[in-house]
């Protein structure tokens, strides 16, 4: 069976159209109070988190609060209490503790002010808070998630979807993988060392972005080397993201297929216990090769398309990754620069990824369904 997946399109014909009436429209559709609405307890203890991704310093491409805020007000308006959130980061950057991470969102705007909602760090000021998941798969039997968001009774997961150097792209499986983990889950879902391969310029640039100093230049009979200290790697794959050169690599063959694999589970185990209680909701805007995790934001893939909503994420993300498809490219994409439409323009930014695989996997483990009806709103 099909599953139902909204689609509000960004032609706006009235000023009563914008595109914040357009969120409050999905989450109606939606039927957003009967996801969130208070349960068989007191109101003081509904508590929904909305997972959000606050963006990176020097991104502009996160969703922006205001938009956040309409989906905050709806909830409110049901009777239960939300807070945004997010979990530390596994690189050491700006959002690597809660301290940090919090007032980068406040920076991007998300302030309670703003959204209308408390902001919170779910895995706590170090990334300690959180608790084990049975999932009994593949890759895991358990995982770890952050308790911020194992305390919520419901949760709203707003997703925007653009292309990831690992995963090949990032949608709502994502944010629920990556977003809802700890930095030791983070850690389980990269699990894999890099190695160094000939092809490295001894540029340094993987040197000082490493969070664990694993990584330094040495003379060899080459010239300037990166050697990498494998008992010191964790895996986090930030050396990969800012190599140029094809000079970094990960070790197994069928890693990228297996990353997503991982990301999939963890992001089972986010939401395991909370069923019927789920919205998603994916801004299909800003599509940029690189995740919000990045310190900028690259030229865009294809033009903005809409905003899209189900209660099945991998309806969800199996849309918006057909709808990208088949959107004719706004630039020259991968070695074969291609224009057109009809291709998969992130493993054309990204060619060892297979971000496909990510929507297979979470079918044929039962978060959903690759069938999906698309109703416009």
């Amino acid at each position: 069976m099909a599953s139902s997946v909204y689609l509000a399109k960004l032609s706006i014909k009235n000023p009563k159209d914008n595109k914040l009436a357009k969120i409050r429209r999905l989450c109606k559709v939606c039927r957003l109070e009967e996801k969130v609405k208070p349960f068989e307890m007191s109101r003081e203890d509904q508590l929904c988190a909305i997972k959000v991704h606050f963006g990176e310093r020097g991104n502009d491409t996160y969703v922006h609060p205001t938009f956040v805020r309409e989906v905050v007000d709806c909830v409110r308006a049901s009777g239960a209490k939300p807070f945004l959130t997010d979990t530390c980061t596994l690189y050491k950057v700006f959002r690597h503790n809660g301290v940090d991470h919090l007032e980068t969102a406040y920076l991007h705007g998300f302030t309670p002010y703003v959204v209308n909602a408390p902001v919170v760090i779910a895995d706590g000021v170090n990334s300690h808070a959180w608790r084990e998941v049975a999932v009994n798969l593949k890759h895991f039997t358990s995982v770890k998630i952050a308790d911020g968001i194992l305390s919520a009774n419901a949760m709203v997961v707003i997703s925007h979807f653009k292309g990831h150097a690992f995963g090949g792209f990032g949608g709502a499986i994502k944010n629920l993988a990556m977003g809802c983990a700890p930095q030791e889950g983070k850690i389980d879902q990269h699990g894999r060392k890099v190695t160094i391969t000939d092809f490295c310029v001894g540029c340094g640039q993987c040197v000082a972005i490493c969070p664990q100093k694993a990584l330094s230049l040495q003379e060899t009979e080459k010239g300037q080397r990166c050697v990498i200290n494998k008992e010191l790697c964790f895996g986090c794959y930030e050396c990969m993201s800012v190599c140029k050169h094809g000079g970094i690599r990960i070790d197994f063959p069928n890693e990228y297929e297996d990353f997503s694999e991982r990301m999939v589970e963890y992001a089972y185990g986010a939401i395991k216990g909370k069923e019927g209680r789920l919205l998603f909701i994916t801004f299909l805007m800003n599509v940029t090769p690189q995740c919000d995790c990045a310190a900028w934001s690259d030229p865009l893939l294809v033009p903005d398309i809409g905003i899209l909503a189900s209660t099945d994420p991998v309806a969800l993300d199996t849309a918006c990754f057909d709808l990208v498809t088949q959107t004719p490219s706004l630039r020259p994409i991968g070695t074969h620069e291609c224009h057109s439409a009809g291709y998969d323009k992130f493993q054309a930014e990204h060619p060892a990824t297979r971000g496909y695989h990510q929507v297979e996997y979470a079918e044929a483990i039962g978060m959903g369904s690759r069938k999906y009806e698309i109703l416009n709103v």
